[in-house]
């Protein structure tokens, strides 16, 4: 249980570290602020036409006695607008990612070098185009992943008590997971780890990628709170990937210490 707490720390250290360099974090708002866009017209157009699709969707359900059509396909748009916004948590970090990918990548790299003992930030070999396609990629095989659990959740949903109950907790717990997959696998590209690897090395650390990503994706269903916690989500995530790589982490602030030690 002490990783929960680690994992939060690794959270909130990220955000720390962009508010003292605010310029990282400037830079870092812009990619979520077009996803953020793009998502609420989606979310919007599911709110006013989700009805409509629902009762295109349950024809069988007309013939039924008052007031059962309207109670069953009221219940059905509620939890078509819930998973739609399960979804929208589950891909937000994705698509973003995707969008922002040379903004995240820059900042991850100078996380690297301000906690590194030497100074220096591992760096890939790879050219921009072929990061880009392995980024786009493995996100994609993340969000089908992400989208197997939806379907499974959604389907669990429909059971009496435990459906409202423990579904739900479930629902956060895998969303935390898939959050810091997405957000670590910046840091851990750069290091050469394949999808599968970084998978391993998650699962191996479960309660510390859990304390990291739940509260993360609570906090992302607050609207606007997602575009400002990215970058120093991405700043945190890029700190845990050195502590599950068992890589050394300069202690904040060392560098000012230092200096205020040497006598002037």
């Amino acid at each position: 249980m002490r990783d929960l707490g680690v994992g939060l720390r690794f959270l909130l250290r990220g955000q720390r570290w962009v508010v003292r360099h605010g310029k990282q974090f400037g830079f870092g708002l812009l990619p979520g602020l077009i996803t953020l866009v793009l998502y609420a017209a989606a979310l919007v157009a599911l709110a006013l036409w989700g009805e409509d699709l629902v009762a295109w969707a349950t024809p069988f359900a007309d013939d039924w006695p008052s007031p059962w059509p309207g109670l069953f396909r009221g219940f059905l748009t509620v939890v078509l607008f819930a998973l739609g916004l399960l979804l929208s948590v589950l891909t937000f970090t994705a698509v973003t990612l995707l969008i922002g990918q040379p903004f995240y990548e820059s900042l991850s790299e100078k996380v690297d070098e301000d906690v590194s003992p030497d100074g220096h930030a591992p760096e890939s070999d790879l050219p921009l185009w072929r990061e880009l396609w392995i980024s786009a990629r493995d996100s994609l095989r993340i969000v089908l992943r992400a989208l197997m659990w939806a379907v499974l959740l959604f389907a669990l949903g429909f059971i009496p008590v435990v459906g409202q109950t423990v579904v739900p907790v479930i629902g956060f717990f895998v969303t935390g997971f898939f959050l810091t997959e997405e957000l670590t696998a910046i840091a851990l590209q750069r290091r050469s780890l394949e999808l599968r690897d970084r998978l391993a090395l998650l699962r191996s650390r479960k309660t510390l990628v859990w304390g990291f990503g739940t509260p993360l994706g609570l906090a992302f269903l607050v609207p606007f709170v997602a575009v400002f916690l990215m970058p120093g989500a991405v700043a945190g995530a890029t700190l845990m990937a050195r502590e599950l790589l068992g890589e050394e982490i300069a202690e904040e602030g060392a560098e000012e210490k230092d200096e205020e030690e040497v006598p002037r």
